[in-house]
C-alpha cells in the first residue's frame, strides 16, 4: 500500500466521523428543543438517545460513500 492511499482512508474516516457527529449534534439539538417547547414532553430521554445511535449508524454509512470520492478529488 503506498502512502497516498493511506492517507486517503484516514481522511476519509476522519471526515465520516465528523460529518456524522456534527448531525448527531443536529439531531439531538433538535429533539431537545422539541422536547422544551412542549408541556408533555414527546420523546423520553431513551428516545433521543436511541435516535442519536441510529442517526450516527446511518450517516456513517451515507457519509462512507461519498467522502472518498471527495477526498480523492482533493488530494489530486
Amino acid at each position: 500500500m503506498d502512502k497516498s492511499s493511506d492517507n486517503k482512508g484516514k481522511y476519509t474516516l476522519i471526515a465520516s466521523i465528523l460529518s456524522s457527529v456534527l448531525i448527531v449534534i443536529l439531531f439531538a439539538g433538535l429533539a431537545v428543543m422539541v422536547n422544551r417547547t412542549r408541556v408533555v414532553p414527546l420523546y423520553s430521554q431513551v428516545d433521543i438517545i436511541a435516535g442519536m445511535v441510529f442517526v450516527f449508524v446511518l450517516t456513517m454509512i451515507v457519509s462512507a460513500s461519498i467522502w472518498p470520492e471527495i477526498i480523492e478529488k482533493r488530494l489530486r
